[in-house]
């Protein structure tokens, strides 16, 4: 269900959409703002990275364990 006061970025257009808009597989959101769905990509991105610095520690800890 799309929250219609919520912020969309689409990625389809590389726009903010507020509320219903283009199809959910397209859109990353919600969010609070417009400013911050501008910025979806980039915290997507720092999300990603902050994930996969996680997932290399623990399989850093998992090859000591091993050892």
């Amino acid at each position: 269900m799309v929250d219609p006061a919520a912020w969309y970025y689409c990625l389809k257009h590389g726009e903010v959409e507020r509320g219903s808009g283009c199809r959910s597989l397209d859109r990353l959101g919600p969010y609070p703002d417009a400013d911050t769905a501008a910025n979806a990509l980039a915290i997507a991105r720092a999300r990603t990275e902050a994930a996969d610095e996680q997932d290399k520690a623990w399989r850093e800890e998992d090859d000591e364990d091993e050892d």
